[in-house]
Formats: structure tokens, C-alpha cells, sequence
């Protein structure tokens, strides 16, 4: 016999996040593990744009943080070829160079402290909807953990390689999870490499169900309040761990060589 059938809806979700946090949590990757994953979930996510993009995370000591070796696509990152780079991108472990672009994942974290890992890629459908210099819009239930949560920088200062798009950037992403780079690409952020890598998902399904809505019609708008409350109830680090386990099962099902020794997720 039904015993919750009469219980309101904030008593259910409350229940469900206890459930939750009693069923997931931190299957203890390292950070190097967490980001050759990330890189190998966003290359079979459509991510991929050759050597273009770069995903990182804050590093052992304050102000320097792991990348990914320039001259390796997304699907050639495994944890032992990571770099650890300081804010000028000098080298501290690992051998070759950073991507010179990394630079203003510099300036993100520097003005960003809530901020631990970048993603940032010039996937198909968010560089698409990038070219017609619009906004994403969210209006769809999946996709609304980036509700009221991207940014947008309408005029591309040229490639970020100076500290002059350094500033840009950081700027207009203001405090918002994710920005929309026009004729350039997507950047998300995350509380943690699982959150980061989540939204990096998310963000190019938005673009591509924005431009299949547009070609179909107007889209119409979620309402305000119950998209805030959807925004919330998929944001949380269980959920964001549930995700990315997922993700990462089956990203080693295909690459299996991104992580040494054995991984329990």
C-alpha cells in the first residue's frame, strides 16, 4: 500500500536528496584521472575541434592548475600526459607546452575562487549558434542546470592568447556557470571537474536543440520560477557525480587507456 501518494512536492524532493546522498558520492579519482576522463567524455560528446579547446583544473598549489598538452586532441589525453602549468603557463610537471590559449583560464581563476575546473571547446552546434552572434536560450527541461546561468559576449576579441581577452572574458562571464563565446566557442565552469564536465554536455545538447527549435519555429520561454527550481534540483554535487559516472563508464568502455590501474564507478 502507497504511503507518499498525499506528501507535498517539497517533502518528496527532500526525501529524494537524502536517498541521493545515501546512494552516490565521490568514487575517489584523482584530479588527473577526472580530467583525462572529461577529455575523452567530451571528444565522444562532440566536442572535438582538432587540437582547439582546452579543459583544466586547479593544481595542488594556489595558482597553477592542470591542461592538457598542445599537439594531443581530446582523445589522446591520458592522466600521465597532463600538464601542471603555474599562471605564466611555465611547466612544473610533465613534458611539451600548454596550449598558448590557456591563458585566460588564468584570468578566470584568479577573479573566479569558487571556480576549479574549465571547460572550454569549439563543439559543432554552440560554435554554430555562436556564429549568428544569439544567446543561448533555455527552454528545455534536460538542459535547465544552465538556466539563468549563461553568459554571453557578443563582439569576439580574436584569439585569447593575450591578457587583453584574459580580462574580456573573465568579465563577461561575470558570476554565471557557463558563457557563450560569439564566432568562437562554449566555456563552462565548475565547483568541481563533475560539475564542469556535466555542463560542457549540456551546453552544446542546448545549442543544438536551440538551432533545431529555430529552424522549426519560436521558442517559447520557461517559466521563470519553476525553471529556477529545476535549475536547482539538477545542480547538486550528487547528481553532478551520478552524471559523470555514467559518462565516464562509458567513456572507458571505449578508452580505456585515459586512466592507469583500476577505477571503480
Amino acid at each position: 500500500m502507497a504511503n507518499t501518494l498525499q506528501d507535498s512536492k517539497a517533502v518528496l524532493v527532500d526525501r529524494a536528496e537524502q536517498q541521493m546522498n545515501g546512494h552516490f558520492g565521490d568514487p575517489k579519482l584523482t584530479t588527473r584521472q577526472k580530467i583525462a576522463l572529461t577529455c575523452r567524455i567530451a571528444y565522444d560528446g562532440g566536442h572535438d575541434s582538432g587540437l582547439a579547446g582546452q579543459i583544466s583544473a586547479r593544481g595542488p598549489q594556489p595558482g597553477t592548475y592542470y591542461t592538457q598538452r598542445l599537439g594531443l586532441g581530446f582523445d589522446e589525453i591520458t592522466e600521465d600526459n597532463l600538464l601542471l602549468v603555474d599562471e605564466d603557463l611555465q611547466v612544473l610537471e610533465g613534458e611539451g607546452m600548454p596550449n598558448p590559449a590557456n591563458r585566460f583560464h588564468s584570468w578566470i581563476y584568479r577573479v573566479r575562487e569558487d571556480v576549479n575546473c574549465i571547460v572550454h571547446t569549439h563543439a559543432l552546434h554552440t560554435a554554430a549558434l555562436a556564429m549568428l552572434e544569439v544567446p543561448l536560450v533555455v527552454s528545455q527541461m534536460d538542459t535547465t542546470p544552465l538556466y539563468d546561468d549563461v553568459a554571453f559576449l557578443k563582439d569576439w576579441p580574436g584569439v585569447p592568447v593575450g591578457n587583453e581577452e584574459g580580462e574580456i572574458i573573465s568579465a563577461a562571464l561575470g558570476d554565471k556557470r557557463a558563457i557563450l563565446l560569439a564566432h568562437h566557442g562554449q566555456l563552462v565552469t565548475g565547483a568541481t571537474v563533475e560539475e564542469a564536465c556535466n555542463l560542457a554536455l549540456l551546453i552544446e545538447r542546448a545549442a543544438r536543440l536551440q538551432l533545431l527549435a529555430m529552424a522549426a519555429g519560436t521558442i517559447k520561454p520557461l517559466p521563470p520560477e519553476l525553471a529556477r527550481e529545476a535549475h536547482d534540483w539538477t545542480s547538486t554535487d550528487r547528481r553532478n557525480q551520478a552524471n559523470f559516472a555514467y559518462y565516464a563508464r562509458k567513456a572507458l568502455r571505449r578508452h580505456p587507456d585515459c586512466v592507469t590501474g583500476e577505477v571503480h564507478l
